[in-house]
């Protein structure tokens, strides 16, 4: 007489689902050789949200920059899109460098390639000088003026990392920090200085910081405030593309914070990821209002 085993399917805690256990290789890990790994892992290479974030405010303001019924300049989003993909690899080497000890103590940071030992603070400190020199090589192709303001954003991201020792609002610091690309991009069209917005940083720096409040001494505090980035966007006349644009933004925006569980790691982090499609809701209303102005 045979005999069955009942097997009972493994429930996933909560832990499990946060992302707490046994993290998933990267393609980083599946094909580029091991001695780089280290290095692309310092530029989150595997990880592009960061660069989705930087970008969407330069392609914020060229298009808002674009003359009524013409399309922004492609060679300029161009340019800015490279810069939004070098310029993330340093501000996290710096990051990285800063948190170092830090980092071995969370579990969402505990791999990162200084933490876990994969790379020493000296290859971190030779890897950030590179990363240095192509941030040069993109903006020496800007103006005197305009390459004043692309460097003073490497002071806001070497600054960024304290601000979470002796404040307890980075997120703004962040929001100023990701969005001075508002700034440069409207002075690399226009050759004038206008005021950036930020709130929407503040939002999904929030989510982000609640993944690792459990190993976080001092809880960071929250903030609440888009209003002033979406009035800046309603004072120009876009038609209808923006307002449709904008509505299904802050539908997103609602759906992040009505909808989010902050003791989740899991849900914490698949909503700050959402915010690249918030990016790209908004970018397109501005792209196509502009453009059918």
């Amino acid at each position: 007489m045979s005999s069955v085993i009942e097997v009972k399917p493994k429930k996933v805690d909560d832990k499990e689902k946060s992302g707490a256990g046994v993290k998933e290789a990267s393609w980083i890990d599946l094909y580029l050789p091991e001695e780089a790994r280290g290095y692309a892992k310092f530029a989150r290479l595997d990880k592009p949200i960061g660069t989705w974030l930087f970008a969407w405010s330069y392609m914020w303001s060229i298009a808002l920059a674009a003359d009524p019924g013409s399309l922004p300049s492609f060679e300029m989003m161009a340019l800015f899109g490279c810069k939004a993909l070098v310029l993330r690899g340093p501000a996290c080497t710096i990051n990285d460098l800063f948190d170092r000890d830090i980092d071995r103590k969370v579990e969402s940071t505990r791999l990162r390639p200084l933490a876990n030992g994969l790379l020493t603070p000296f290859q971190g400190i030779q890897f950030l000088g590179l990363q240095l020199l192509l941030l040069l090589g993109i903006l020496l192709q800007l103006n005197n003026y305009r390459f004043d303001l692309g460097a003073l954003s490497l002071l806001l991201n070497f600054s960024y990392p304290l601000t979470t020792r002796f404040t307890h609002w980075p997120q703004a610091f962040l929001g100023f920090t990701i969005n001075w690309g508002a700034l440069l991009g409207w002075a690399a069209v226009k050759g004038s200085l206008e005021p950036a917005v930020f709130c929407w940083t503040i939002v999904y720096d929030t989510i982000y910081a609640h993944q690792d409040k459990e190993d976080d001494l001092k809880l960071r505090l929250t903030g609440f405030g888009t209003s002033s980035a979406l009035n800046e966007l309603y004072k120009e006349s876009f038609g209808g593309n923006i307002y449709a644009s904008l509505g299904a933004a802050s539908g997103q925006l609602g759906w992040q914070i009505g909808t989010e569980d902050f003791s989740s790691r899991f849900e914490c982090s698949r909503k700050f990821v959402s915010n690249k499609w918030f990016g790209a809701v908004i970018s397109s209303g501005v792209l196509l209002g502009r453009t059918f102005q």
